[in-house]
């Protein structure tokens, strides 16, 4: 089957399996386990932290932390539509027991004087703002830029407030601003990044930060139930994630391009390439109030889609992705939707 619905579907490479099998492991809750600590090494290298703690899932890491910056009864701002708020369940008011103040984001920017308008000091009516939040790249594949960032990190600088960045595509972003990993991430104070997206690696994420925020976070860590003992077998497909393929993420946004102009063509598709950052496609067509029977029909060609979100399908492109899919995908294309046709 061809699998379009996520770079969360990647499995590993044959060398990661063969890595995983050989892996010299320990106890990582006593910190024994070596192929742990080297990838956590390596992870705040390449992101110019001080240090970094591997975690199952990026959920797992973004919730880390806010558990570890915020007191309970404080408040988080950040962008509407980010994964935080979409998709993480509401754990961040079961887990760090934050209130959550949402600001519009479009194509994921948080405007700095949008921000500022909505940090509060504590008194008798208000909670205290505790943390910023970004994210780069933005769940919707658009890239946010470093200036953008910066002025951001200004504001919070200005209030003494932490930045927290989800970067479960932060090397998707860098592959897309032409910087480096390391040039994101010192726009922000902590980073959460997936190993287990378009990397490849079968399970986990990195939390980086500074030495004494990755030892506070490494207690939580055990308090959620993170400790994960011969982990070891997990960060040697990490390594190899990190040291082998993400100089690969560039040829994953090069076919969602070729993904996205040739769904322009297919008539009744309305999809914007310029807005494909990353590898991530989105685009409507009438065909999604079926989505059922859409799913379906790619389905019986050998491709597997998810039903569209607010009205957008979203087709994802990553190293199990070559040019033979991507013409069998645009092919099917054509064919389900031409009997569909909708107002372009």
């Amino acid at each position: 089957m061809i699998d379009i619905r996520s770079d969360t579907v990647t499995k590993p490479t044959e060398a990661m399996r063969r890595a995983m099998a050989q892996a010299e492991v320990g106890d990582d809750v006593y910190g024994d386990d070596p192929t742990v600590n080297r990838l956590e090494a390596l992870g705040a290298e390449m992101l110019g932290k001080e240090a970094s703690l591997f975690v199952p899932s990026g959920t797992f890491g973004n919730e880390l932390a806010l558990f570890t910056w915020c007191l309970r009864g404080t408040e988080v701002v950040l962008g509407e539509e980010c994964h935080i708020i979409v998709h993480e369940a509401a754990s961040a008011a079961v887990i760090a027991g934050v209130q959550t103040r949402c600001i519009p984001a479009p194509d994921g920017v948080l405007k700095a004087e949008e921000i500022k308008r909505r940090l509060r000091r504590q008194d008798l009516h208000a909670p205290a703002t505790s943390l910023i939040c970004l994210e780069n790249a933005h769940s919707s594949g658009r890239v946010v830029s470093l200036a953008h960032m910066d002025a951001v990190k200004a504001i919070a600088a200005e209030w003494g407030l932490p930045v927290h960045l989800d970067g479960a595509r932060i090397f998707n972003a860098a592959a897309a601003l032409g910087c480096t990993a390391a040039d994101i991430a010192a726009r922000a104070d902590s980073v959460m990044y997936c190993l287990s997206k378009g990397l490849c690696a079968p399970i986990g994420s990195l939390l980086a930060g500074s030495k004494d925020f990755v030892e506070a976070a490494r207690i939580k860590r055990k308090i959620m139930g993170g400790g994960m003992r011969q982990a070891g077998i997990l960060a040697a497909a990490g390594i190899i994630a990190l040291t082998a393929h993400t100089s690969l993420l560039a040829a994953d946004h090069a076919r969602a391009k070729k993904l996205a102009q040739g769904l322009a063509n297919i008539e009744g598709i309305h999809v914007d390439p310029d807005a494909a950052d990353i590898n991530m496609v989105f685009f409507s067509h009438k065909a999604g109030e079926q989505a059922a029977e859409t799913v379906g029909q790619f389905r019986k060609r050998g491709i597997l889609i998810n039903p569209p979100e607010g009205g957008l399908f979203r087709f994802v492109t990553h190293y199990w992705i070559g040019d033979t899919e991507l013409d069998a995908i645009l092919a099917a294309a054509a064919e389900i939707f031409a009997g569909k046709r909708g107002a372009k």
